[in-house]
Formats: C-alpha cells, structure tokens, sequence
C-alpha cells in the first residue's frame, strides 16, 4: 500500500503540473481568487453528488471542523501566494512555495511527534536545492511578496501535516467535500472584496478556453486530486508527501517544454536532477547509515 500511495501521490504532483499552464492561460481573463472560487464550487457540486449517491454516511461535527481546517489551510496558501504575486516574480514565488518540503518536517516534528530519519531531512534538502535551481534565475532580494510567499508555504504545509492528522480519522470523500466546499466560500467573499468583478468583461464567461481550464481543474486538480490526497496520505508520511509534491514544479517545466516549447536552461536541468536525487535519496534504506556508524566504532 505504502508505493501505492506514493504512486498514486505521484499522480497527483503530475496533474498539478500539468495544469499549471492550463491555469496560467485562464487567470489571464479571470482574477485568481474568482477562477478558484469557480473552480472549487465546480468540484464541491461533483463531490456531492458522489456523496449523496455513493457515500450515504451522515457528517459530524468532528468531520466538519476537520474538512473546515483543512479547507482554511488550503485557501491560506492560494490566497497568501496570489497576493504575493503582485508583489515578486513567479520563479522567486516558485521556490519559496516549494520550500515546503523543508517545513514539513519541521511541523510534523513539533505537532505530530514524529522524527524524521536522517535520509528525509537530506532527502528533503537537496529537493529545496533543486528547487532553486529550478526556479530562480536572477535577483534573490527579499520584498513583502517574499513574506507573503512564504507564509503561502507556511500555510500548504500545514495542510499536508493536518491531512495526516484526519485522513485515518473519517471518510476520504467527506473530508475532502467539506475542505474543497469551504475553499469554494472562502475564495468567493475574499474575491468579492478585494477583486474588481466590474472589470471582467461578460465575454470572458463565453470563452470555450477559459471553460476548458475551469473543467480540466474542477474534475482533474481539484476533484480527483484532493480525494487521491486525502485517502493515500494515511499510508505514508507527511515529509514523504512534501518530497513527491515537490515534483510539481519539474512536471510543470516540462507540459510547458512539450506544449509551448519553453526551453529548460541547464541550471532548471540541474534543479530537477537535484530534485529527482532527493527523492532517491530518501528511500535509502535507514540501515545503512547504521552500518556506516557501527563499521566506523568498530
């Protein structure tokens, strides 16, 4: 079940990836808080009628704090990045998000107890390493998109770290209804507020292309990712989950490389051979360290 899960995990880091150019073309037309408040309610209706036909089990109080939870976390990082966005470049937004996978670690040390080995702390170094060869080419000074970046980093890995903490408790499908109803909400009233809808010209809603990306991400990104997310997670670690996603930016080069010809330089090479080296890395068997040390007192 475990490379089940990591595979399945895998699956996702690629659909996320994939669709980063999808996503890309369609806030081009839509403000970002509005395109994800559409695209979660989307998915939100596609959950619900799963639910009411296939699942049939009541909701608590408990599952909805925890979809609640979960739901903020998520809506957190998409909102904290956007607004970031204003203020950095998106290859600087990049790394920093992806930094992740070193906070992961850090939080499920503090909140859930659990160590990590010494070949995830490496594995997850050289991931973060690769990350910025990946996706930094160019002025490294901090700004206040920086911080809010950053914080939108804070907020996916407490997203990963809480997942580990509900996934076991209740109904994969539930969990992720209630956590993709309440980023629907959430980006909706904060698009209200700080997003001009006046400026959208009504033709926008008409175009097959900004539909297509809506569609795509609703059933593919948002649907069918979180549920993968919410069940698989059970069966692996946080810090292992933080290592897979951080694929996401290599998957995205290279949808962008196959369908608009974007060329990789040979540092963005090196990043997602640093990044594929992590992931190697943390599946050394934690033994070998042991024999190392035990060859050496010996």
């Amino acid at each position: 079940m475990k490379y089940r899960a990591d595979i399945s995990l895998l699956f996702v880091a690629f659909v996320w990836g994939a669709t980063f150019v999808v996503v890309q073309n369609a806030i081009a037309f839509l403000p970002p808080l509005l395109f994800n408040g559409v695209r979660f309610a989307m998915a939100s209706i596609l959950l619900w009628i799963w639910v009411f036909i296939f699942e049939r089990k009541p909701l608590d109080k408990q599952l909805i704090r925890a979809g609640f939870i979960l739901g903020i976390w998520l809506c957190l990082g998409y909102a904290l990045q956007t607004v970031g966005l204003l203020y950095t470049t998106s290859s600087k937004a990049g790394f920093i998000t992806g930094l992740n996978v070193v906070l992961v670690p850090l939080f499920a040390f503090i909140i859930l107890k659990q160590k990590p080995s010494l070949n995830a702390v490496i594995g997850s170094v050289l991931a973060a390493c690769g990350l910025y060869f990946l996706t930094v080419s160019g002025d490294m000074s901090m700004n206040k998109g920086d911080l809010f970046v950053f914080l939108c980093a804070v907020a996916f890995a407490l997203h990963i770290v809480s997942t580990s903490i509900y996934a076991t408790k209740f109904s994969a499908v539930l969990l992720t209804t209630v956590q993709v109803q309440t980023v629907s909400i959430v980006c909706f009233i904060c698009s209200y507020l700080f997003e001009d809808w006046s400026v959208i010209p009504l033709s926008t809603f008409l175009k097959f292309d900004v539909w297509i990306a809506l569609l795509i991400t609703a059933l593919f990104a948002t649907t069918i990712a979180f549920f993968i997310q919410t069940h698989f997670q059970q069966y692996t670690s946080p810090t292992r989950v933080a290592l897979i996603f951080a694929l996401e930016p290599v998957f995205a080069a290279l949808t962008a490389y196959i369908w608009n010809d974007e060329r990789l330089q040979q540092a963005a090479l090196f990043g997602a051979a640093l990044i594929l080296l992590g992931m190697i890395f943390s599946e050394l068997p934690q033994h070998i360290w042991q024999r190392k040390k035990s060859a050496r007192l010996s």
